[in-house]
């Protein structure tokens, strides 16, 4: 959902200290020696081969910029699909769904010939409107192509947010989509994976651990950084790659992408 921009404000650069700090209560790793950031994960990480593409709507378009810088930092290779004001692959029966999902659909296909990830992550979309089988018949049809193309499929819920404009009434779809998305995880043999989200952004949008931006609805860098930075541990985990420390990628150019102020952070 593109909402304009409440307040126009420059990202500051300066504000490495407060990311990191915030990041350090999140139990993410920071490697300091004589106030000099260390990281070999890249080098570490360069037989990895892991290849992400991230799937979702404009909340996944504003985690995507912290999210590619991390995973590079940690010698992963990364591309943002998400879309705004769609992304979703769940074909609910009307008019929006269905056009928003073949759109996705449609553009995976080509990702899959061009880009040939290893990983395929989707953020389950504010558009997952439909019924559960509905749903759940998506879901697992994102599996099945992941494993054809030969990887794997990463369900994220989306975060808490400020339900309005034309999410009005799919407040139940919305709450339930998430839920399909880890039973067909949990179902598929291994083929998928569900990363709770909920870990770092709670579940009250207007709570401060959402670190949601003034539309209430996105994120702001911080937000962005303290997603990246555990999607990229949890990933690290599993697909045996070490996540290069936060100190190395949290203030980096991505900070001052246009995305930000377009939100009003």
């Amino acid at each position: 959902m593109d909402n304009s921009a409440i307040r126009n404000r420059r990202v500051r650069r300066g504000f490495l200290p407060g990311l990191l700090a915030a990041s350090a209560v999140a139990g993410l790793g920071i490697a300091l020696f004589g106030g000099q950031q260390v990281s070999h994960a890249a080098e570490l990480n360069t037989a990895a081969g892991t290849r992400v593409l991230w799937l979702g709507d404009s909340i996944a378009g504003t985690e995507a910029p912290a999210l590619g810088a991390a995973l590079q930092a940690s010698g992963v290779q990364f591309k943002d699909s998400s879309r705004n004001g769609g992304g979703t692959v769940v074909n609910g029966g009307d008019e929006i769904t269905q056009m928003l999902s073949e759109g996705t659909w449609e553009r995976l296909a080509e990702d899959l010939k061009v880009y040939k990830p290893t990983v395929i992550a989707y953020q389950v979309t504010t558009y997952d409107w439909g019924s559960p089988q509905q749903q759940r018949s998506a879901y697992e049809k994102l599996v099945a192509v992941a494993k054809d193309a030969g990887a794997k499929a990463v369900f994220v819920p989306s975060p808490p947010v400020v339900v309005e404009g034309p999410h009005a009434g799919h407040e139940a779809e919305m709450e339930k989509a998430p839920q399909v998305a880890e039973d067909v995880a949990e179902r598929s043999g291994g083929a998928a994976l569900f990363f709770d989200s909920s870990q770092v952004w709670g579940n009250d949008p207007s709570a401060p651990q959402a670190q949601r931006s003034p539309d209430g609805f996105h994120n702001c860098q911080q937000g962005a950084v303290s997603f990246a930075g555990w999607f990229t541990e949890q990933l690290g985990n599993r697909e045996g790659f070490t996540p290069a420390p936060v100190g190395t990628w949290a203030d980096g150019s991505w900070t001052a992408t246009d995305i930000y102020s377009i939100r009003g952070c």
